[in-house]
């Protein structure tokens, strides 16, 4: 993490006080949470709309914080304890994160997509970490705050900082990667989360194109090969950058030959090598975050034939294709971390072709975001269902609704509940649930259905 003197962090940003008097005390890492105050720490204050932060100074540098900053316009900065008045907090924690970065030595990875960034940065730290000292973003720091925090907390002895970015509107994606200045990027896919910001999947591709702007000259950037938008823009990418492709189409630098699904993951080869490769997690679409990783991996000279050391340890983020028991027996895959058609359609072919179970139960929310098209969305996902697939059908929420009345169609009306009370579909689903059951749950995070899944458990 940052360690510098309030004297060095003065020459980072600029500071409007007089700091003389306590020049020489060392800070020693970064936070913005007055309940997370470690010793040695500086605090920074953000102003909301709900609360102040500024509320919080003296009682951190109770706790241990050596100093804190105070943002201009608010009113009595305390004259007895070592603050560093700015005029933006948010802004100087975004430079000194961007002028700590440019003193590191560090590789970093950037990666983005509509699905499966989370995953994908799980899986490229993995194998990274055969042979670097490796740090990736922690949980859900991936913006404009969470990625300076994550930069910010880089030791001095990392190799490669895999940094994932995240964004709902245009501009917020080019702003992460010109901080992190990556020397690789990647891009999952295109999908349709946050089309109610950008209003198409043109839109959304512009916007996670512009990962390219920070990445370094003769960097890499991969890409998903089969999605004509980012194949059809990078083309007009005038950097000098070296690009890979991966995807199913063997028209890619990186494809799956052959994959075959096991209880607990899947088994794969790929193109150009003889060893297979073991992933434990399910979904078939996870092997192409594999491939994407891999690929990075390989730029940062590991050989392909290492890799299945690396992904055989991959340990995902929490509530991404989890599987888990309940406490009838029932086996339950947790994807609650997030929702969008593409991810939703994938995880729903996973359980179709899941073998072993005598019944096949989804639990599925609302996706939100999706902007003016997202009840059709909702409905196409339900039309979508197999009879001979799926043996029943939960909704939970508004938009779930019409997940549901697009499966009655195929289902019929016995084999498909739909709720807006969480608890009564809990009670519900309890009753069709035993150790010849497995059960999707997966939404938007926004629906809390993690809820459901720790009640299943209980």
């Amino acid at each position: 993490m940052i360690k510098r003197t309030i004297k060095q962090l003065s020459e980072m940003i600029s500071i409007q006080n007089d700091i003389d008097s306590f020049a020489d005390l060392m800070v020693e890492g970064i936070t913005i949470d007055s309940r997370k105050i470690q010793k040695g720490n500086l605090f920074i204050p953000f102003k909301g709309d709900r609360a102040d932060g500024h509320k919080y100074v003296a009682e951190s540098i109770e706790k241990g914080a050596v100093a804190a900053l105070w943002q201009k316009d608010v009113p009595n900065p305390p004259a007895d304890l070592p603050i560093l008045i700015v005029e933006d907090c948010l802004v100087a924690l975004q430079e000194v994160a961007r002028k700590y970065r440019a003193e590191l030595d560090v590789k970093v990875v950037g990666i983005t997509g509509s699905n499966g960034k989370t995953t994908t940065k799980d899986m490229t730290a993995g194998l990274l970490s055969l042979h670097y000292k490796v740090q990736k973003t922690e949980g859900n720091f991936n913006n404009h705050i969470g990625l300076p925090l994550t930069v910010l907390g880089l030791r001095d002895d990392t190799e490669i900082a895999v940094l994932e970015m995240g964004m709902s509107g245009r501009g917020e994606i080019d702003f992460l990667t010109n901080l992190a200045c990556p020397d690789a990027v990647v891009i999952t896919n295109i999908g349709e989360s946050h089309m109610l910001d950008l209003g198409s999947r043109q839109g959304i591709a512009e916007a996670k194109l512009e990962i390219m702007s920070g990445l370094k000259d003769g960097g890499l950037a991969v890409l998903y090969g089969d999605e004509p938008l980012l194949m059809k823009r990078i083309q007009q990418f005038k950097g000098n950058v070296k690009i890979k492709t991966f995807g199913r189409s063997t028209s890619n630098d990186l494809y799956p030959t052959e994959i075959t699904q096991l209880e607990h993951g899947n088994l794969f080869t790929i193109n150009g090598v003889k060893e297979s490769f073991e992933l434990p997690v399910l979904g078939t679409h996870n092997i192409l975050n594999a491939l994407a990783a891999m690929l990075i991996a390989n730029h940062f000279l590991i050989p392909f034939e290492k890799m299945n050391e690396g992904l055989v340890a991959i340990k995902l983020t929490n509530m991404r294709m989890e599987l888990v028991e309940g406490k009838n027996g029932e086996k339950i895959i947790n994807d609650a971390y997030n929702a969008s058609p593409t991810s939703m359609m994938a995880a729903i072919e996973l359980i179709s072709n899941i073998q072993g179970y005598r019944k096949k139960i989804l639990v599925l929310g609302d996706m939100l975001e999706l902007g003016p098209q997202e009840e059709q969305y909702h409905l196409q996902i339900g039309e979508g269902l197999k009879a001979d697939r799926i043996d029943l059908l939960f909704t939970y929420g508004q938009l779930g609704s019409k997940i549901a009345a697009g499966a009655r169609k195929e289902l019929g009306t016995e084999r498909v509940f739909a709720f807006t009370d969480k608890n009564a579909l809990i009670k519900e689903l309890e009753n069709h649930v035993d150790e010849q059951t497995l059960v999707l749950v997966k939404a938007s995070r926004g629906m809390k259905l993690e809820e459901i899944v720790t009640s299943l458990q209980k």
